[in-house]
């Protein structure tokens, strides 16, 4: 993933995505707080024409990169879930118990 730029992948069924600021990865569930539906319309865009917030194309709601907190939109001060990962050898590892 380049800096700035978003990754939605499948891991046993549950929708997750990646997003990359400042050489560091944050990943979060695919889920608005809002409505529980997926957050992009197009496969792997999850950021707004800035690429500084995570937004939801069902109904425009933004979200800092950082911890996925709602600052604009119906679910404000509301979070997006954050998925714990480890990267080992540049690749990242999500448990399965996290998930969960």
């Amino acid at each position: 993933i380049n800096d700035n730029q978003s990754k939605g992948f499948s891991i046993n069924g549950h929708s997750i995505f990646a997003v990359k600021k400042y050489n560091k990865i944050f990943i979060y569930l695919n889920s608005c707080p809002h409505l529980g539906v997926q957050l992009e319309m197009v496969p792997d865009q999850f950021l707004d024409s800035s690429h500084s917030l995570i937004m939801c194309a069902m109904h425009g709601a933004l979200f800092t990169i950082e911890n996925g907190l709602c600052i604009s939109g119906p679910c404000l001060d509301q979070a997006l879930l954050s998925i714990p990962f480890e990267i080992i050898d540049q690749h990242i590892f999500i448990s399965e118990s996290s998930l969960q």
